[in-house]
């Protein structure tokens, strides 16, 4: 049998202290090497100061450039079995040579979330309007994302909203999708004895990356229309935000006097919320799933969130505490977590129901490494019924190429 050999193609360097998606790289990483897979690592990005040194585990870090032919020889050295692309925007720079230097490798794109759909329910979001599947369908962002889904041999969905949506408006065969959310560990009894109890909690906490958007909005809500009313009724709770990469504009948000407390970079994300009572994520627009919610659940932590933030993530399941569709329940489910021990209980069984149910690690992996090892043996089968994707790919390879072949020549 062939030695797997896989090459992960990063739109940033794995960051899992600064954001949920370093998480999931992390997660996806640690897969290939429970297999005894050689894993190489390579992005385009700067370094950053928090992000994860790779090569403590065993994994080869690669710097890479856009639009040089440096990285045709690489691939050419390295001749993966299996090439990653960390979302769409690396499959759309780099795709077109993996398939040109190395076409038997098995093409994997993982979304990490639709960012498509991110970005026009923002758009919708900012200019006050309704959002549909019709606004969805008219937008270049989607257009550029599900051809990208269709040029892989396989997509990575991370929500089930996700794979019901590609599958019903866009078509999307199910053979290029596979439903693979967050790869957590269960909760055990030895964990829930650990955690602490109602009455040794205190604050509120909410964490996000900052570099994210719909975190800034979320906290930007928070402030403006949901804090003052928990205050009125708890003047002894504090808010505390936590993230990387504040800006300005969330700095300033800062007030001792009311409570809401602006930390910056968690170090250990797992403390922060496993001390808090409640978290708080009232967010007003975004895709996938998302890693605060998850976190909180794997630290026995209840949550208020939104419908968009509780989307995708818990099935049929009951949530871990509280989705609110509006300003003003917020902020009461929230004081009713705060302090109903008897709710709050209630809440951190629904988390654990929900982590060991839906994002167990054992075995969403096993489906995973199936997956990609039923494809490789039948994969000229597998791109041949997928007459969209080699279309695509055709077309790519033509303008792609050059156009990267025209901005080399030109930076010389």
């Amino acid at each position: 049998m062939v030695k797997q050999s896989v090459l992960v193609i990063g739109y940033v360097w794995v960051a899992p202290k600064s954001s949920a998606a370093g998480g999931r790289m992390l997660q996806l990483i640690e897969q290939f090497l429970q297999k005894k897979w050689k894993v190489t690592f390579a992005s385009p990005s700067q370094k950053n100061l928090h992000d994860y040194d790779l090569t403590t585990i065993g994994v080869d870090e690669v710097s890479i450039a856009l639009n040089n032919t440096s990285f045709d020889e690489f691939l050419k050295q390295l001749q993966p079995t299996i090439v990653v692309f960390d979302r769409f925007m690396m499959e759309e720079q780099f795709g077109w040579r993996v398939a040109e230097n190395c076409p038997e490798a098995l093409r994997i794109l993982d979304t990490e979330d639709l960012h498509f759909l991110r970005k026009v329910r923002h758009q919708q979001y900012k200019k006050g309007e309704v959002f549909t599947n019709e606004v969805l369908l008219n937008s270049d962002d989607t257009k550029r994302e599900i051809a990208s889904i269709l040029r892989c041999d396989l997509s990575l969905i991370i929500s089930d909203f996700e794979m019901n949506l590609l599958q019903s408006t866009f078509k999307i065969d199910k053979s290029l999708l596979l439903y693979l959310p967050f790869l957590l560990d269960k909760i055990d009894k030895k964990q829930t004895t650990e955690w602490k109890s109602f009455d040794k909690r205190n604050d509120f906490v909410f964490i996000g990356n900052f570099f994210h958007k719909p975190n800034v909005d979320a906290v930007l809500t928070l402030k403006k229309y949901i804090w003052k009313t928990i205050k009125d009724t708890l003047p002894n709770a504090k808010m505390y935000v936590y993230g990387d990469y504040a800006n300005q504009q969330i700095k300033d948000l800062h007030n001792t006097k009311e409570g809401f407390i602006i930390k910056g970079f968690a170090e250990n994300a797992e403390e922060v919320i496993e001390n808090a009572k409640v978290l708080l994520a009232p967010l007003n627009f975004g895709a996938g799933i998302k890693g605060k919610l998850t976190e909180a659940m794997v630290c026995g932590t209840p949550s208020v969130t939104t419908t968009i933030g509780a989307e995708g993530m818990h099935k049929n399941l009951p949530w871990s505490g509280y989705v609110a569709s509006n300003y003003n329940e917020f902020s009461k489910k929230a004081i009713t977590l705060y302090t109903d021990e008897k709710s709050w209980k209630i809440a951190q069984e629904n988390g654990i129901e929900i982590i060991n149910n839906i994002y167990d690690k054992v075995k969403i992996g096993e489906l995973f490494i199936n997956k990609i090892e039923e494809l490789q043996q039948d994969l000229e089968i597998h791109r041949t019924q997928n007459f969209l994707g080699s279309l695509l790919q055709h077309q790519t390879l033509q303008v792609t190429k050059y156009m990267s072949k025209w901005i080399e020549e030109k930076n010389k």
